[in-house]
């Protein structure tokens, strides 16, 4: 994956900002090399902000339950907006607290001065119409601010589809976070970040009820933003249904504490999925992989990814399912298995018969070696070939992927061996979204 290292983005945030208004521009533009420093006023480096999550529940009004705990990586005091190549606001209620700082006022009317990319969505147009650099300029919202835009003297563009995001010189707008694929895909395109491909590429994702918030939703707009097909099946369940999600987050505690999340809509029905549609599969974690891997036709749809040789991406939890498809451990192959080094010669097993190739690789001799030194040449053959796979993975599923074969990467956060990708959890996705974009290919400048 090209690195855009000399890009970067301010986050202006603040308590009860939309939970994934923040932290998906936060990870995905992380994920391809982009720099993003998160600010507060009032707030450091390293200081928590609450966050909310926004979603309908069945009421006339969208429903606000609490969301993560978002950590600052920046001082507000530092900030400095010439250093920058793009400002993101995200929604929710601090934006009316910010919308009266004339700090962050100023921020905003300097980014805009110079012409750079300003990401605005939900209820953060608010600043921008505090700082007065909406006037004439096409625009969406969340409905209830329609009548401010237009009062500042900006042009209201109804949000239909709901996933729409709007452009208008150097704003870029949005209902909120349902858009935010294609938010994404337009704030790289005005950062003058280039995304290509071979070809398009289709994601399935599996989900189930309390799948872990950030895990199915962060992947899947961000494969979206990259001009990916994505699709969501879950077993029980019909297009448009919703699964309901958990959030996982450390406060504290011996664990993480689970707290309901954003409802994430199925996009297609079960009996409608077929495996030669798509060219890779993610398992997001949370607790929804208990209820699958209890559910014999999901493992039978996550061997037969494996067996075509496709993409498979497992986050968290989502591994106990490449547990029971028997996915972590290797086996030998039906030809030639194994080369490794013995007494500076190379080791191959072919079929049941033992060959060894001298330092002259071109030819080829049949050795009578000894019974013992043939069971020490099977013991190291057996070792060398049934190392299972490399695994990332969190204290969570550290026994599961042991028991079953697997090899666990201590140190690492997103770990591929082959076309088999696993992370440890929710914090490694800028890693986990990185190597997938790599495995299908994409190239990012």
């Amino acid at each position: 994956m090209g690195s855009l290292a000399q890009k970067s983005v301010l986050m202006i945030c603040g308590d009860y900002m939309e939970d994934f208004e923040a932290i998906v521009p936060f990870q995905v533009l992380q994920a391809f090399g982009i720099r993003v420093d998160c600010v507060s006023p009032g707030k450091k480096s390293g200081d928590r902000c609450l966050t909310a999550v926004h979603d309908y529940m069945g009421y006339e009004l969208y429903t606000e339950l609490p969301g993560h705990n978002f950590i600052l990586n920046k001082s507000f005091e530092d900030v400095k907006p010439e250093s920058y190549d793009a400002l993101i606001i995200p929604g929710g209620r601090f934006t009316e607290l910010i919308s009266v700082d004339n700090k962050v006022l100023n921020i905003v009317r300097k980014f805009d001065e110079a012409g750079k990319p300003i990401a605005a969505t939900c209820h953060s147009q608010l600043v921008l119409v505090s700082a007065g650099i909406v006037e004439g300029k096409k625009c969406t919202a969340f409905p209830s601010l329609k009548h401010v835009i237009k009062l500042a003297g900006g042009v209201w563009l109804d949000p239909e589809p709901i996933t729409s995001c709007f452009c208008d010189g150097n704003i870029i707008s949005a209902l909120g976070w349902p858009a935010h694929a294609e938010y994404l895909n337009i704030l790289f395109h005005s950062m003058g970040v280039k995304i290509a491909a071979d070809q398009k590429k289709s994601v399935l994702f599996l989900c189930g009820d309390y799948v872990e918030d950030y895990e199915i939703n962060v992947p899947f707009q961000a494969m979206g933003g990259l001009g990916c097909k994505v699709v969501a099946a879950s077993p029980n369940k019909k297009k448009g249904d919703k699964c309901v999600t958990a959030i996982h987050d450390d406060e504290g505690a011996q664990i993480c504490s689970e707290k309901q999340g954003h409802n994430f809509i199925v996009t297609t029905d079960w009996e409608e999925v077929c495996v030669e549609d798509y060219d890779c599969l993610v398992i997001p974690g949370g607790r929804s992989p208990e209820f699958l891997v209890m559910d014999d036709k999901v493992v039978s749809l996550v061997k037969i990814f494996a067996e075509k040789n496709k993409v498979i991406g497992a986050i968290g939890q989502g591994k106990l399912l490449l547990a029971a498809a028997g996915l972590l451990e290797v086996s030998f192959s039906s030809s030639f298995e194994v080369s490794l080094c013995f007494h500076r010669k190379v080791l191959l097993r072919h079929g049941s018969g033992l060959m060894i190739l001298v330092p002259n690789y071109r030819r080829m001799a049949c050795q009578t070696i000894s019974t013992n030194q043939m069971h020490t040449l099977d013991y190291i053959v057996h070792c060398f070939c049934y190392q299972g796979k490399n695994c990332a993975s969190s204290y969570a599923m550290k026994a599961i992927v042991k028991v079953a074969g697997g090899v666990l990467m201590e140190s690492a956060e997103s770990v591929t061996h082959g076309n088999l990708l696993t992370a440890t959890g929710w914090p490694a996705l800028p890693h986990f979204i990185s190597d997938l974009a790599s495995l299908l290919g994409f190239t990012v400048i």
